[in-house]
């Protein structure tokens, strides 16, 4: 049994389920959560659980985090909730607005939240929040993605504050990139061509690029801690 585990709230078929098999080839019991939790299947087995979660709901947040504690003592949070969508600004609704909000953001605080009051007594432990661009600038067709984004870093660069002198690593992670699935390398082919792509076979973020990101940050000694860490393959505009 591995003595320490990690929890990946988000874990979907990219970014999540790298970060998943990162941690589990490391030898961390690991506990993954996504909405849908049947599509969890390939990851299951091994060092890997894993349910169906709702982020948006703090009683099921707190439910999951329990449960990996119980499983080994949690050395790693990682919250990776996406919520990205794209509408004009007329036509973002109240319920559009509101819901990715509660996804990028009220999930992230529900996450931070509760990894903090299981890790703070015992001084140690790592949470790491997925974020994106639109968190550090706003795009059009964006204002709901960007607000909640903008949000979720904010409230992640103050719980670091708050928790790194109580032993605490808190870290804010931009992705700024394609990663490379199916329906991006699509949209890219669209934009540059099959043969350019193929010429720039890093054009693209692979997850497990992502994932091994996640690793070395997780490695950090105390006296060389990184809060936020921009990640874009060497093509990426910025």
């Amino acid at each position: 049994m591995a003595q320490q585990s990690v929890a990946v709230l988000g874990a979907g078929d990219f970014i999540g389920a790298g970060i998943v098999r990162k941690f589990a080839a490391e030898g961390f019991a690991v506990h993954a959560g996504r909405r849908n939790g049947d599509k969890l299947a390939p990851l299951l087995g091994g060092n890997v659980t894993g349910r169906s979660l709702d982020a948006r709901q703090s009683e099921d947040v707190d439910a999951f985090l329990a449960e990996a504690e119980a499983i080994a003592p949690l050395a790693l949070v990682v919250f990776n909730v996406g919520a990205n969508v794209q509408f004009p600004l007329t036509e973002t609704t109240d319920r559009v607005f509101r819901k990715v909000w509660e996804m990028a953001c009220f999930a992230g605080f529900a996450t931070v939240r509760e990894a903090a009051r299981i890790m703070a007594p015992r001084g140690e432990g790592k949470i790491f929040v997925t974020g994106a661009t639109a968190g550090l600038r706003g795009n059009p067709g964006y204002a709901a993605f960007a607000a909640a984004k903008a949000g979720l870093r904010a409230m992640a660069q103050s719980a670091a504050r708050e928790y790194w002198p109580q032993g605490l690593h808190v870290a804010h992670l931009v992705i700024d990139a394609g990663v490379d699935t199916e329906y991006v390398r699509a949209r890219v082919t669209e934009r540059i061509g099959a043969e350019a792509l193929a010429a720039q076979p890093d054009l693209l973020m692979p997850p497990e690029a992502v994932a091994d990101a996640y690793w070395t940050l997780y490695n950090q000694p105390k006296s060389a801690w990184t809060f936020e860490q921009e990640i874009r393959p060497y093509g990426e505009t910025w």
